[in-house]
């Protein structure tokens, strides 16, 4: 696993993480055939982005100014199966496809956060898991919306 020595060390991951995180999405959105498709995936690379910004803002000013809060979790993405990208995607496996890279995300977070031994790593580590949380939360809210409300 990697190793983490400050906190710019982890900054530098997670704004590494969110890269990813943005071509992933962007490289899913020019290989969608369906338009709605193609445009949830780049609304997704626009919000990573954003994730992305923000920590960097995080990085340039010390100040990591997110307050704790308990993040719902509706489960859904537990009950689904697992999606692999393809060009034909629809807009229900593009959910479950980001569902799942949102719960790996926060799953990675939480592990490094057990791990941190510097209580101000852990409690970024901790607040990086609970920004997932919510993007999959985000996700749920919309499959429960438009999947599971039209079946």
């Amino acid at each position: 696993m990697v190793e983490f020595n400050n906190i710019n060390d982890i900054l530098d991951f997670a704004i590494g993480e969110e890269q990813a995180a943005v071509d992933f999405y962007l490289q899913m959105a020019t290989q969608s055939k369906s338009q709605q498709t193609r445009k949830v995936f780049q609304e997704y690379a626009e919000e990573e982005m954003r994730h992305k910004a923000n920590l960097m803002s995080v990085k340039e000013t010390g100040s990591f100014l997110m307050e704790e809060q308990q993040v719902r979790d509706l489960k859904i993405s537990e009950y689904l199966v697992d999606v692999k990208p393809s060009p034909s995607m629809s807009y229900q496996e593009s959910l479950i496809l980001a569902m799942k890279k949102e719960k790996a995300a926060f799953r990675m977070y939480t592990a490094l956060a057990e791990r941190a031994t510097d209580p101000a790593v852990k409690e970024t580590f901790l607040r990086l898991a609970q920004e997932e949380s919510k993007h999959k939360l985000r996700f749920e809210i919309e499959y429960d919306e438009y999947i599971l409300k039209e079946n």
